[in-house]
């Protein structure tokens, strides 16, 4: 089976995609994913994003425009919050991946991911993992942002369903609590 417009790749074993082995584009990556050290073969042209949902079963991050405009698929990168769709999977080599449903510990949600359920910031929530990862990258470089830094560095992530009142709430909540 392929993807249609995807004529390099075919369905394997657990429901996921893979190069085939006729193509001979595969690279095999080593990656530090949630803080587990993880390996997957990966398409040379393959995005980060691409391979942290299809690969790796990681489907926090969200594909909304592909082009690091809208910041649904924000991810940090060694510490760094980047767009993982505009980040090649072979570029993470060795690198630290931290998603949404890395910054909970076991069943203990992150104070940021509390703080959005609390104030009601999360409506269709398919941009809500980005403005997760974006506001721990925040609160973490800056405990005590004012109204300005909040909104510079959320001015990456859109949010079609909301007005982002509720989600600058979450914002400051979250900062009200030790990180």
């Amino acid at each position: 089976m392929s993807i249609p417009g995807r004529a390099s790749f075919g369905r394997a074993s657990e429901d996921r995609w893979t190069p085939c082995p006729s193509e001979g584009a595969g690279v095999r990556i080593s990656v530090t994913v949630n803080g587990e050290p993880k390996e997957t073969d990966v398409w040379e042209g393959e995005s980060l994003l691409f391979a942290l949902r299809e690969r790796l079963g990681l489907p926090g991050s969200k594909n909304a425009c592909e082009q690091g405009e809208c910041g649904s698929c924000s991810v940090l990168l060694d510490g760094s919050l980047v767009c993982a769709c505009l980040v090649l999977a072979a570029q993470a080599n060795g690198h630290d991946v931290v998603t949404v449903e890395g910054l909970a510990h076991g069943d203990e949600l992150h104070p940021v991911q509390e703080a959005f359920g609390e104030t009601g910031a999360v409506q269709c929530g398919f941009c809500t993992p980005g403005l997760i990862v974006a506001t721990a990258d925040l609160l973490h470089r800056n405990p005590t942002p004012s109204e300005d830094e909040i909104r510079e560095a959320l001015s990456g992530n859109l949010c079609r369903c909301t007005g982002y009142t509720k989600i600058f709430d979450a914002v400051r909540v979250a900062a009200g609590r030790t990180l």
